[in-house]
């Protein structure tokens, strides 16, 4: 087994395969793997990423910088797309991520990559998704979506990597209203419908109501210039993420807005860089994990 080194730095493979099939359409999978010149290494560390969008738009391709990046240095990244709040509403979303990965983990022989040492990333909305999976493993509203031949797995992770993630999704809409932002208060009302399930799926209400929950380590990047998700509702997520018992590493991105990731500079390399890290410190680095 190869530890995992945060500065190593592999030629990547990419592939595109079918992920699933809905009514609506075929949602599918862009896996980036490491490829070292020697042909030899692995089972590597997997990742499975989810999009943002505001839960109703993009696809499997937004964060591919990120996703090429961490796959550099030794992951094996599988960006799924995830149904939009205008195919189905909450939970579907939560659903295909869920199936996604256990998927992945079905595959782990094919890709080369070690089921002991699988993690989420999710940026925005793809972050809530991330959190409610990370937190509720088990829930059977999540699994509902069935896997052939692979009914033992289950959807437990090592950690749980966001940017700029809707931790507390009511109180977004709460921000949005306030600043007359009614495109983004549609989204929301789109994807939570019936309404009350702002509250039911909300990662900040779900610590706050003291449910039992399951608490992978978690990174939270925010941009401190965010005015979507204002930083102030990352700490107080993060706050209550470490006073139920969990290992929460928050950093905030002086100057940075909520896409600045989008955009080189040296504050889109540090992100890239803490990713790394963080993945580097939850799986032990110089170790099989």
């Amino acid at each position: 087994m190869t530890p995992y080194d945060p500065s190593a730095d592999y030629p990547i493979e990419v592939e595109e395969v079918e992920f699933r099939r809905t009514p609506q359409r075929t949602l599918l999978a862009r896996i980036y793997r490491p490829s070292p010149p020697s042909g030899r290494g692995g089972p590597w560390p997997g990742v499975l990423d989810l999009h943002g969008g505001a839960w109703n738009n993009k696809d499997r391709l937004a964060n591919e910088p990120m996703d090429r990046a961490l796959a550099a240095s030794g992951v094996v990244v599988v960006a799924i797309d995830l149904r939009l709040a205008g195919e189905a509403p909450y939970p579907a979303a939560v659903q295909d991520a869920h199936y996604g990965l256990r998927w992945l983990k079905a595959r782990t022989a094919r890709w080369n990559v070690d089921p002991a040492r699988v993690g989420l990333l999710g940026s925005s909305s793809g972050g809530h998704v991330a959190q409610l999976i990370g937190m509720r493993p088990n829930d059977p509203r999540y699994a509902a979506l069935p896997l052939e031949g692979a009914g033992s797995i289950d959807a437990s992770v090592r950690f749980v990597a966001t940017r700029s993630p809707i931790s507390d999704p009511l109180a977004r809409f709460e921000n949005a209203q306030r600043r007359g932002r009614s495109e983004m208060m549609q989204k929301s009302r789109t994807f939570f419908s019936p309404w009350d399930s702002i509250t039911e799926g909300n990662p900040q209400a779900i610590l706050d109501r003291g449910e039992p929950v399951t608490l992978p380590p978690m990174l939270i990047m925010q941009g401190g210039e965010d005015d979507n998700v204002l930083p102030a509702f990352q700490q107080r997520f993060a706050e209550a993420y470490r006073a139920a018992g969990g290992d929460c590493e928050l950093t905030v991105y002086e100057g940075c807005g909520h896409i600045w990731i989008e955009n080189p500079g040296p504050q889109t390399d540090r992100a890239h860089a803490q990713l790394k890290a963080f993945v580097a410190r939850v799986l032990g680095k110089g170790s099989a994990g």
